[in-house]
This record gives C-alpha cells, structure tokens and sequence, in this order.
C-alpha cells in the first residue's frame, strides 16, 4: 500500500452560449478559446501518457452545458472558422516579426506549430467532435469522468425540491446521452452543499460529489481525518473535499506556480497592441478590438508594468513547468509522509479539484505542467499513486459517517458570491418560475405535440436562467451588461411560453424562434418537474 494517495479532478465547464442570430458572437470566443488553450491540449497529453505506458489517472467533470456546446454542428463550423483564422494570423505575424520583432520570433513560431497542430487534430484526429474523445480515454481507463447540475445552477439557491431534482436528474440524463453509461459522481455546482441535497444524488444513482474543505471540516461529528479522506452521508452518498494546501500552490496569486516571473502574461494580447488597420481582417465585423490569444510577453514581475513586460521564452517555461511538477510532487510526497504519521498509519488521500479552464488559459504551461506530473507520479517514485474518487471506493478503505455542513467553494466557503446586494433581484424571478414550471408539469398530463414542444421549451429556458454562472459573472462586475441580459432573456421566453400555456394558445412562430436559439437539451422532458 503507498503512503498515500492523490486525486486530481478537473472542472470542465463554460455557461451555454450559442448566438444563431447573429454571424459572430463576442461571448462565443469563451468557448472556441477553451477549446483551443485547454480541451485539444489536453486530450492530447492524455492520450500520449497513455500511450507512452505513464499510466495518468485522474477525474474530469465535463459539465452538461458544454458537452451540449461541444456537440453542436453550428459552434464545431464557427470553431473551425475561428481557429483557420487565428492560424493565418499566426503566419502573418510570423512573417512580420522576423522584418521588424525578432525577439518574438520564438513565441510566434510556437504558436504557428502548435494551432497548426490543433487544427490537424480538430479536423482529422478528432473529426470535430472532442466528446468522442474524451469519451475513449474513459473507456480506456485514463478519465473518470463525472457530472455536474445541468445547467450548473446553485443547488442551495433553487426553491423548489421538484426544480433541484430536475437539475441533477438532467445531467444524468445527458451524460448517458453522451458518454454511454451512469456517472459515479458529481461535481456539485460551486461545490455547493446544504442537507437534503445528497438525497437528490441518491434517487440519481450518484456514488460521490465534490465539494469544499468546509463541508468536512464542520460537518457533524467532526472528520477524524480532516479533509484528507472522504466522508459518507447517512444515505451513504461519498463526499470528497478541497485539500488547501494544493488549491494554493497553484491557485494563490501571491505563492501559486502560474505567477512566475516566465509564464506567459495572460492580460498582454497582440489584440489590443497591434495597429487596429493591420487586425482588422482578423477581428470581428464590427472591427472593435478583442483579445485574439496572440500573448508575447511573459509576466517579468509580479509588479511589472504591462509596457515593461519582456518576451516570452517558450523553452524557459516548459523547463519551469518541469520545475514546478517536480516541487509540487515533492510536497505532495512530504505531505503524505506527516498526514499518514499523523493519521496513526491511515494512508491520507489529497483531493485536488481545480477549474480545467486553468491549465491552458489562465495559465498557458498548466497542460505541460499536467503533463511532466503524471510522467513523475510514474516514473520517479512510489509512494503516492493517482487515483479517481471512484477508485478510492472501490479499495473498500473505510470510510466515516458524517452530516456535511453548508458550504461551497466561493468567499469565505459560503454563498455570498451568488446571493448579494447585486445578485438578489434575481431570486424572486427565478423562484417564480420554478414555480410555475412544476405547475405546469403538474397539469399538463396528455399535452397535444405543439404543447409538448412548449413544455420542454420552458424547461429549457428555466434551466438556462438557473446557471450560478450569471450571478457569479455580476458579483464579479466582468460581463455584468451581458450575464444580466441573458437571465432575462431566459426569463422573459420562459413568461412567453408559459403564458400561452396557462390560455392553451401557443405561438408556434414564436416557439420556432426560441427553439431555435436555445437548443440545449434535445433529450428533455418537461415531466421531471413533476410533483
């Protein structure tokens, strides 16, 4: 048996954004960005530890609203386009820093090969469809991939037990839909925890969910382990939660890796640089300056002014990436070693859950980071192994009866992020509706087709509106104009829709027209919000 184990879980997850209506889309970028920085880049390391013999083990929610944005012929076209455009970006820039830059020779070369090698995999490898992917490297043993709510809305937060019900059943639903088989776990939405909400899991045939140090450390009684084994509810629901000491030495702004001197300067982008008439074949129609994901600079100091930044060295940060695997392993090996001392020979397991987005966006060497972890995890040592939650199950360690507390994983552990003076207006619509959803579930037991429609629509758009990501968005003050628009938005057609209901008088013009813009979920039925 080793000293101990580790669990790395990653929360893959962007809010549904899709705009039929018009050509190009700012909000869109999110999504083809993530793609291009975080999802492609990790398939691939997967699938070369893989095969390589490294043997990676590790967790990965693929939240519902982007498996249904992966899956999406319009967003696949509009990706393509979008990254054969970034790629002659590229190539321009290539040609224009050897005349008149030559110290960002090396980066534009960088990037050159590796969208280059992006598109390859994306149109040939993949055929589009990184689901599939993702899909092969669960079959093949490398990903335990998990669940979140359906639209990852705030499972504290949502006032009816019919609506919470919907959120976590629908999710089911959908990983079926894509992955072929039942989730062993969930990662609760913003690791989002009050009683009762393992009961939903149960009824779902969820093992586990992820969530934060607090819902161990000041459940009842007490963890005799800390955070560093899971817990098991009453109902014998698992729960697996945050371990700090890791969330610092990567999230920490002040300690973290992804703040040395040579990684990439995430906010210096060639977008905002360059001379607008030169982007502009590049750059929306409506020609207004956006990051483009040419970067050039590393951050130099964390104090550093953005015009002293200096180049970016792609070698330099891969070697530093290395560094930074061999510490964070090192400590993890360290840590085992106390806690398993401490713990009277219990061998500790350390969860890790991060944001996916992290590695690769926010934090451009995090792939390469993952990818020198895991090949260390095999090859240089054998004390700690990788394994998933569902893993630690199935070794039959014992595991403590314990009541979770209250908690999630934003300021201070609880739901201030999602519930504030800026946030609250939205409560008393979305508690309406949820409402009047299970009402109207309640009374139409044999709709006709056109009602049908109707009713799956307005579950849809209930849905949409629920997405913690809107709140979250608005506490933050980053895309308050556009997160508030699409909750009313998402209320407003839920109004519509349900009106026409209550006088039994649907508007198929107008259901067309919202079908067609919020498509998520093709497999729902309206019925799961029943009594």
């Amino acid at each position: 048996m080793p000293n101990g184990y580790f669990s790395l879980i990653l929360h893959a997850h962007l809010p549904f954004v899709r705009h039929p209506e018009y050509p190009e889309f700012l909000e869109e970028d999110w999504f083809f960005e993530a793609v291009t920085e975080v999802y492609i880049p990790l398939i691939f390391i997967f699938e070369r530890l893989h095969e390589s013999g490294a043997k990676p083990r590790l967790a990965m929610n693929i939240s519902p609203p982007l498996c249904e944005m992966l899956a999406d012929e319009l967003l696949e076209e509009r990706y393509t386009r979008h990254l054969e455009n970034l790629i002659a970006l590229a190539r321009k820039e290539f040609e224009r820093v050897k005349r008149e830059d030559v110290e960002f020779y090396d980066v534009v070369e960088m990037y050159v090969e590796t969208l280059e090698a992006s598109l390859d995999l994306w149109n040939n490898k993949y055929n589009r469809n990184l689901i599939n992917a993702f899909r092969q490297l669960q079959d093949e043993g490398v990903l335990e991939i998990i669940t979140c709510g359906a639209t990852h809305g705030f499972l504290p937060l949502i006032s009816t037990p019919e609506a919470r019900r919907a959120q976590v059943q629908i999710a089911v639903k959908n990983y079926w839909k894509h992955f072929g088989r039942q989730p062993r776990g969930i990662w609760l939405p913003e690791c989002a925890y009050e009683e009762g909400i393992e009961e939903l899991l149960k009824e779902a045939g969820i093992e586990y969910f992820i969530g934060d140090s607090h819902a161990l450390l000041y459940g009842e009684p007490r963890p005799r382990y800390g955070v560093h084994a899971p817990t098991r509810c009453p109902n014998g629901v698992a729960v697996f939660a945050r371990d700090v000491e890791t969330s610092q030495q990567v999230w920490s702004s002040e300690v973290g890796y992804p703040g040395n001197d040579l990684y990439r300067e995430f906010y210096r982008d060639i977008g905002w640089d360059l001379p607008i008439d030169y982007l502009k074949p590049h750059l929306h129609e409506d020609g207004n300056r956006r990051h483009l994901g040419l970067k050039y600079y590393r951050i130099t100091g964390r104090n550093t002014p953005q015009n002293k930044k200096r180049a970016y060295i792609p070698k330099a940060a891969e070697m530093k990436a290395a560094e930074d695997a061999s510490d964070f392993l090192g400590k993890r090996i360290e840590q085992a070693r106390k806690l398993r001392e401490a713990f009277g020979g219990h061998p500790p397991l350390v969860t890790s859950p991060y944001d996916a987005e992290l590695y690769g966006h926010w934090w451009f060497e995090g792939p390469a980071f993952i990818d020198y972890l895991f090949r260390k995890f095999h090859y240089d040592q054998d004390e700690i192994e990788a394994i998933t939650p569902g893993d630690f199950l199935d070794a039959n360690i014992p595991i403590q009866i314990q009541k979770p507390s209250a908690s999630s994983w934003g300021e201070n552990g609880y739901y201030k992020v999602w519930l504030n003076e800026s946030t609250s207006w939205m409560y008393e619509y979305a508690h309406d509706a949820e409402k009047r959803m299970t009402a109207l579930a309640n009374h139409f037991e044999h709709p006709n087709a056109l009602e049908y429609r109707a009713l799956n629509q307005c579950a849809r758009e209930l849905l949409l509106a629920q997405s913690s990501d809107w709140a979250f968005q608005i506490f933050q003050g980053t895309t308050v104009e556009y997160s508030s628009k699409r909750f009313r938005s998402h209320i407003h057609r839920f109004s519509l829709l349900a009106d026409d209901l209550e006088k039994y008088e649907v508007n198929e013009k107008l259901l067309l027209e919202i079908e067609s813009r919020d498509t998520i979920f093709q497999e729902i039925d309206y019925r799961i919000f029943r009594s």
